[in-house]
């Protein structure tokens, strides 16, 4: 019997921003995890980065499944078009399914939502209540202001180096899956 395909939660915005590069770079990372077999766990929704990363992948005929809050359906946030959608009642339960469906996480640019999914996914791997590691795929720089502050945390104290050193930072999304499956025993290794 085949081994399932290695998944990736990807976390990002569900707006488009104002750089139409960062939408053209989320595009490229769903295309590039179906070309390499793995699949693509993301929010559901259907605009912004959320909807070209998802776009991406389907468009190469990868894996694409969704986890949706019903709130974020009655507001037409969702796609219909996915390999599986899962709606749930709300964002913790959300959270909790991606991380039973994926293998490890993916941080593309976002705003508060982004940054609360992808900072408690990473808590959880630091209190050993979740294996999979994380990543920032620093588009542009986009995240450098934050692992700036991150830097400054581990210098007064407050946030162990060891564990600011877990976190993969990473310019391509060849690089942030190397690092990824560098810290992963899963068939995400076999895929790059």
């Amino acid at each position: 019997m085949d081994q399932p395909l290695g998944r990736v939660a990807v976390f990002c915005a569900s707006s488009p921003g104002v750089d139409p590069e960062l939408g053209r770079a989320a595009y490229e990372v769903g295309r590039g995890l179906a070309e390499r077999g793995i699949g693509l766990v993301y929010g559901g929704g259907g605009h912004g980065l959320m909807g070209d990363v998802s776009q991406g992948a389907l468009d190469a005929g990868g894996e694409v499944i969704g986890v949706l809050p019903h709130v974020m359906i009655e507001r037409e946030w969702g796609r219909d078009d996915l390999t599986e959608l899962h709606l749930v009642d709300g964002m913790h339960e959300r959270k909790a399914m991606m991380a039973d469906l994926a293998d490890a996480f993916l941080c593309l640019p976002g705003g508060l939502g982004t940054l609360e999914e992808i900072f408690e996914v990473w808590s959880w791997r630091q209190l050993k209540l979740n294996p999979d590691p994380v990543a920032f795929l620093n588009t542009g720089g986009f995240w450098t202001p934050m692992l700036d502050a991150l830097q400054g945390m581990v210098d007064a104290g407050f946030l162990r180096q060891d564990i600011l050193d877990d976190l993969v930072v990473a310019e391509t999304l060849d690089d942030a899956l190397a690092g990824l499956a560098a810290r992963i025993g899963t068939e995400l290794r076999d895929k790059l």
